[in-house]
């Protein structure tokens, strides 16, 4: 990448009523500034705010991975048990490999705030040189789970030769093997 190129970051809300038009998306939005408050390196969203369902999801996330060439996806909403959460299904499908580790620390981690974050379904995986996270729907769930897995996030993209992405220090200490 060069200085000044800026990596892509897929931001995809994923909910029925937000994407009719019915409900304001705020997950979506909590994710950009997440993201805009730690990440040092120059970026940009890539935006998209889909219905509920498998191909949905699937086609979105293959299409912002392969097309935008986003080094980073996020998706917020349909990670629980109801009969439109399907997230997850839609991300497995997208996806090349699993990177479970992201999935067990977000339920770790909301776990110590609520007991129903055995609900959650959140998974993670690796399309080419695109990381994908799942996120829960709401925006305090949001920051919390991502403080947890996002030091670990800059050096899976070094590692699947992703566009590199570096963290403000003092918000979020991403760690880095020494070389």
């Amino acid at each position: 990448m060069e200085a000044s190129e800026s990596a892509a970051i897929g931001i995809v809300t994923v909910s029925d009523r937000a994407s009719a038009g019915t409900y304001r998306d705020t997950s979506g939005p909590a994710i950009e500034e997440f993201l805009r408050e730690v990440v040092t390196t120059p970026w940009r969203a890539v935006r998209r705010l889909v219905p509920d369902g498998i191909d949905s999801v699937r086609d979105t996330l293959i299409d912002l991975a392969d097309r935008e060439r986003c080094a980073l996806i996020f998706t917020t909403g349909g990670t629980g048990p109801a009969p439109r959460d399907l997230t997850p299904e839609g991300t497995i499908a997208a996806c090349t490999r699993l990177m479970p580790g992201f999935g067990e620390l977000m339920r770790m981690e909301s776990l110590k705030q609520v007991p129903t974050a055995i609900l959650s379904r959140q998974v993670a995986g690796i399309r080419g040189s695109t990381l994908i996270v799942n996120l829960p729907g709401r925006p305090t769930s949001i920051r919390m789970t991502m403080q947890a897995v996002f030091p670990a996030i800059p050096y899976c993209l070094d590692l699947i030769g992703a566009s590199r992405i570096d963290t403000d220090p003092e918000r979020c200490k991403a760690f880095r093997p020494p070389q």
